[in-house]
């Protein structure tokens, strides 16, 4: 699964790795953990590349309340498109989640290591594939929350987890985001990334705790 990661760069490089229209406004943070806001790459009208913020924990927009939200901060890549709760937003409602890295945590022996992974090809922020929704309660207000694809992991991520976010191809952004491209494209893209292109080094259990804030969480150890 994906459960913790840090977005901790400036606006600037953000703009220019993805292609943002805007420059956004950045505020760094280093513990970005489930139910908490969650920046994310859409498509505006024009087709153009901007970033919003959703709820991190999917709410399906048939749902009665928000109470599944917890539940759903992740989706396997592998059966997304056929799962009621993801169907939809997998069809129509897809964008891209910029982390400069994600939390795992390893087991040594009978404890549980936390480790920081990090691209490790130039880039500054790993691409992460997810899907949005949009849910409205009875009394007519609107929630806009969202959930990161995971997948089988590469041979580095074997060696510390099951599972791992789906980082996409900075060349296949465009495929991800247009609703035209047809699924089995779309599914095509949902693949493991090069294990050479992402390294990780341990660092300190202070990221354990969501209450943990700041550059103490990705100083290694």
């Amino acid at each position: 699964m994906c459960g913790r990661f840090v977005l901790d760069d400036d606006g600037e490089n953000l703009q220019a790795e993805f292609g943002l229209q805007d420059t956004p406004y950045i505020v760094a943070r280093y513990n970005i953990a489930p139910t908490q806001p969650v920046a994310a790459i859409g498509l505006n009208k024009a087709g153009q590349r901007g970033l919003t913020h959703f709820h991190w924990g999917l709410v399906p927009s048939w749902a009665k309340d928000t109470k599944m939200a917890g539940r759903m901060i992740n989706a396997r890549a592998e059966t997304a498109h056929e799962k009621p709760s993801f169907r939809a937003p997998f069809k129509r409602r897809r964008c891209i989640i910029p982390a400069s890295g994600f939390f795992e945590w390893k087991r040594e022996g009978s404890k549980k290591q936390p480790v920081y992974i990090h691209p490790n090809d130039g880039n500054k922020f790993f691409g992460i594939a997810g899907l949005w929704e949009n849910w409205q309660s009875a009394d007519g207000s609107e929630l806009k929350s969202c959930t990161i694809l995971t997948t089988e992991p590469n041979e580095l991520m074997a060696d510390v987890h099951n599972r791992m976010p789906v980082i996409l191809d900075p060349a296949d952004y465009d495929t991800w985001m247009d609703t035209e491209t047809p699924l089995p494209v779309i599914s095509a893209l949902l693949t493991q990334y090069p294990d050479e292109k992402m390294a990780y080094y341990p660092v300190s259990t202070y990221v354990n705790s969501v209450r943990n804030e700041g550059p103490q969480c990705i100083v290694g150890v």
